[in-house]
């Protein structure tokens, strides 16, 4: 019960001290999961987040979910995704009430301009530590190449990018696998 006690705190720590969604979130999970609890690899958890990634729903609930699931069971998954949500619920209630009445206070608006650009660096720090762990193949490069120029330039949805990577594993792999067995 005490571990999932602490797995319930870490994931509130989490949903309430960070802002900007799911992928600023990223290095701070990995952070408590990996580096200081070492309740997986690096590689366990890169190999998560890209399942978590594929689902639909929020990717803290979803990491928190599966996470949960794989630590500890069905209870895991039950506190993971309660840790993960409650900041966000009780903090959307209390938003949803003062926004309106606030929102084009000075102050309201200056918080918000510090915000975004701290916002964008946790982003792109994710992506840096995520992209430390990937091999840095010629294969590995031109889908992340591809992917991001899809994703940004053409305005493709990240999930038919992510479908279309996967299944192209697929086929790669398999070709690989036919190509060595001959």
């Amino acid at each position: 019960m005490r571990k999932l006690i602490k797995f319930f705190l870490v994931f509130l720590r989490i949903g309430a001290f960070t802002f900007g969604g799911g992928l600023a979130m990223l290095p701070l999970i990995e952070r408590e999961i990996v580096d200081k609890n070492e309740w997986m690899t690096k590689e366990e958890f890169i190999d998560i987040i890209a399942v978590t990634q594929c689902m639909p729903g929020v990717i803290a609930a979803n990491t928190a979910i599966y996470l949960g699931y794989h630590l500890f069971g069905f209870w895991g998954t039950v506190f993971g995704v309660l840790g993960a949500i409650l900041p966000s619920f009780v903090i959307m209630m209390v938003a949803a009430e003062f926004f309106l009445t606030f929102r084009d206070s000075p102050v309201i608006q200056a918080v918000f301009m510090g915000i975004r650009p701290a916002i964008a660096v946790l982003i792109f720090s994710a992506a840096v530590r995520l992209s430390k762990v990937v091999d840095k193949t010629a294969y590995n490069i031109v889908i992340a190449v591809v992917s991001f120029a899809l994703i940004s330039f053409w305005g493709l949805h990240p999930i038919i990018v992510i479908v279309g990577a996967a299944l192209l594993g697929i086929l790669v792999k398999g070709r690989s696998e036919n190509e060595s067995a001959d």
